[in-house]
C-alpha cells in the first residue's frame, strides 16, 4: 500500500508487517491507515531496524504488555539503536517497586484540585493568543493553527507548574524536536540534548535551594523518598520528563482535533452550540484523544514469554502502540469513525497500569479549554485548501502546522 508524502528512498519502509519504523515519513500523516493494514494481517508486527522490535496493535496486546512488567521493564521508554545511550526520567522510566515511590512524589502536582485552579489562567492564555493572531492592518484571514496557537499552551501550562520561564519556549521546542526525531537514530544527538537540559536543570534547582517558590522545580530540588534523598540524576530526569512528556503530548492532541474539526463543520456546529460543561464537550474531546492519541510508548523485554502467539525475547524492544488498540475495532464499536457523542470511550491515550499518564487532569483541560476558545473565536474556519498540513513522527505524533482560513 502506498501512503501520501512517501519518498522513494532505499530507508522507506514497504513492508509495514516485517519492517515497521515509527521514524518513517509515511508514519505521521498515515499511522493509523498502518496501524489498520498491519491489523488486517497480524496482531504483531517485527522489525530490525533498530535491532529486533516489535510492534502490536490489537487492544488486548498492548494491554498484555502494559501490565506486565515481569517479562516487560520500562526502563526503556522508546524504540531506539540498541546502543542507544539511556538515562533514567522517573517514573515513566521506572519498574517496581521503586516506582511507586518517585510517583508518589510528583501526583500531588498533578491531583484535580490543583489542575482545575488553572483553567482562567488559561482560559484568558488562549484567548490572548487568539487576539495576537490580528495584526496592525486588521483581523487575519489565515492562521496556522498549530504554530500561532496549539503548541504554546502546553508550554504555558507546564511553565507555570514547574516553574521555568515562559521565554525559553523556543529551547523547549528545540528539545523536543532533537529527542523524538533525531536522537533514536542518532546517539551524539542524545547525548549532547542531555548534556543541555541536564545544565539548564541543575542551575535552576540551585537557584530553588537558596530562593524556594511554589513550584515543581522546588519540590523536586528537594525531593526525598521514605525520608531518603533523591540523588541528583533522578532529580534531572524527573525533570527532563516532566518538560518532554508535558508539551509535545498535549500540543498534538490539541491540534489533531484543530485538524479534525476543521474539516467538519456540522461537528464544529454542533460544539459551538454546546455550553462549555455540556456534556458533548466531554466525549468529544475524549473522542479526539481516542482517535487521535498522540504518544507511543515502549519496553525493553527482560525474559522470554509471548504476546499474541508470537515469541519475544529477553534484550528485544516492544513499541507499546495505544493508538493502535484505540483503533482496535475488537475493542469500539465503529472503531474507524470519529463520533463526537461516543459514550463508550474506554480509550488508552493516556496508556495503562502503573505508568498510566501522570499528567492526564492538566492533558484533559489544556485540550478543552483551547478548542472551546478557539471555536468561540472562530465557529467557521476551515483548513486552508491550498496549505498542507505536516506530520510529526515517531513517539509523539501530532501536526506541526495546521494552515487554516479563519472565515470571519
Amino acid at each position: 500500500m502506498a501512503y501520501e508524502n512517501a519518498e522513494t528512498d532505499l530507508d522507506t519502509v514497504t513492508d509495514w508487517v516485517n519492517d515497521w519504523d515509527w521514524l518513517d515519513p509515511q508514519w505521521g500523516p498515515n499511522a493509523i491507515d498502518i496501524w489498520n493494514q498491519v491489523r488486517a494481517e497480524t496482531d504483531m508486527a517485527s522489525t530490525e531496524r533498530y535491532g529486533r522490535a516489535f510492534m502490536p496493535v490489537t487492544m488486548d496486546a498492548v494491554q498484555s504488555v502494559a501490565h506486565d512488567t515481569e517479562h516487560f521493564s520500562s526502563i526503556w521508554v522508546g524504540v531506539a539503536r540498541p546502543d542507544a545511550v539511556r538515562i533514567p526520567a522517573p517514573p515513566i522510566t521506572s519498574d517496581p517497586p521503586d516506582h511507586q515511590g518517585h510517583r508518589r512524589l510528583l501526583l500531588p502536582s498533578f491531583s484535580p484540585k490543583v489542575i482545575n485552579l488553572m483553567e482562567k489562567d488559561l482560559r484568558e492564555y488562549c484567548r490572548s493568543l487568539i487576539a495576537d493572531l490580528d495584526g496592525p492592518d486588521g483581523p487575519a484571514e489565515r492562521a496556522d493553527a498549530a504554530g500561532q496557537y496549539a503548541q504554546h499552551i502546553p508550554v504555558h501550562g507546564i511553565a507555570q507548574l514547574l516553574g521555568v520561564p515562559e521565554s525559553d519556549a523556543d529551547m523547549f521546542r528545540d528539545w523536543i524536536f532533537r529527542n523524538f526525531q533525531l536522537a533514536p537514530k542518532d546517539n551524539d544527538v542524545r547525548v549532547k540534548l542531555f548534556e543541555e537540559m541536564g545544565e539548564y536543570f541543575g542551575r535552576l534547582m540551585a537557584r530553588r535551594l537558596e530562593e524556594p517558590a511554589e513550584d515543581m522545580v522546588t519540590l523536586v530540588a528537594n525531593a526525598e523518598i521514605d525520608g531518603e534523598p533523591v540523588s541528583q540524576e533522578l532529580k534531572l530526569g524527573y525533570l527532563r520528563l516532566l518538560i518532554l512528556a508535558g508539551i509535545d503530548t498535549t500540543w498534538s492532541a490539541i491540534g489533531s482535533g484543530l485538524w479534525h474539526f476543521g474539516q467538519h463543520a456540522d461537528q464544529r456546529a454542533a460544539l459551538v452550540a454546546a455550553n462549555d460543561d455540556d456534556l458533548l464537550w466531554n466525549t468529544a474531546s475524549e473522542e479526539v484523544l481516542r482517535y487521535y492519541a498522540p504518544v507511543t510508548m515502549a519496553r525493553k523485554i527482560v525474559a522470554d514469554t509471548e504476546v499474541a502467539g508470537c515469541p519475544v525475547h529477553a534484550g528485544d524492544q516492544m513499541l507499546l502502540t495505544f493508538p493502535a488498540a484505540n483503533h482496535d475495532p475488537e475493542a469500539f464499536e465503529a472503531a474507524d469513525e470519529f463520533r463526537i457523542d461516543r459514550a463508550k470511550n474506554r480509550h488508552v491515550a493516556f496508556g495503562l497500569g502503573i505508568h498510566r499518564c501522570l499528567g492526564s487532569n492538566l492533558a484533559r483541560l489544556e485540550l478543552v479549554v483551547a478548542l472551546q476558545e478557539w471555536l468561540r473565536a472562530f465557529p467557521d474556519y476551515e483548513l486552508d485548501p491550498h496549505a498542507e498540513t505536516t506530520w510529526a513522527n515517531g513517539q509523539i505524533r501530532g501536526p506541526r502546522n495546521i494552515p487554516v482560513l479563519l472565515n470571519r
